[in-house]
């Protein structure tokens, strides 16, 4: 997992250091990603030296040694909704395909209440589509739910 969140930092960080942001006023366009991806990076350190110090060992082992272990279904629903997300980001609207990358990455982490991590889910990306769509000004998709497609 620290690799996956230290890719998605850096793939930010590439994105916010090329990015053109023309004659924006402070804080500018590129500024809270620029906090996401030194967040991010910072965050894929401590878990990997969280790992290496103090390793899980997965349970119902074999008698072998174990020094990582790795939840590949959880890492797989992580992955997946990223790519879902994106994929539908522009018929959906930021409001539908947020929920569905928030309610997967609740699934990822294996929270036991599906309905609930729905209702959840649609309320935190609708405050993130007000926080940044009409709070902040910038343009996020509004999809099917805006009237599009």
């Amino acid at each position: 997992m620290p690799g996956v969140i230290a890719a998605f930092s850096l793939y930010l960080l590439f994105g916010v250091i090329t990015m053109d942001s023309g004659d924006a006023d402070f804080p500018g366009p590129g500024f809270f990603p620029l906090i996401l991806a030194v967040a991010g990076l910072v965050l894929a350190v401590l878990l990997a030296l969280q790992a290496i110090r103090s390793p899980e060992v997965p349970e119902n082992s074999s008698p072998r040694s174990w020094r990582f272990h790795s939840d590949f279904v959880a890492l797989g629903w992580c992955v997946g909704g990223f790519l879902v997300f994106a994929v539908l980001l522009p018929w959906l609207g930021w409001i539908l395909a947020g929920a569905v990358v928030f309610w997967a990455l609740t699934r990822a982490f294996g929270s036991p209440r599906p309905i609930f991590d729905i209702l959840i889910s649609l309320a935190m990306s609708s405050v993130a589509y007000l926080a940044f769509d009409v709070g902040l000004g910038l343009n996020l998709p509004s999809g099917i739910l805006g009237g599009g497609f």
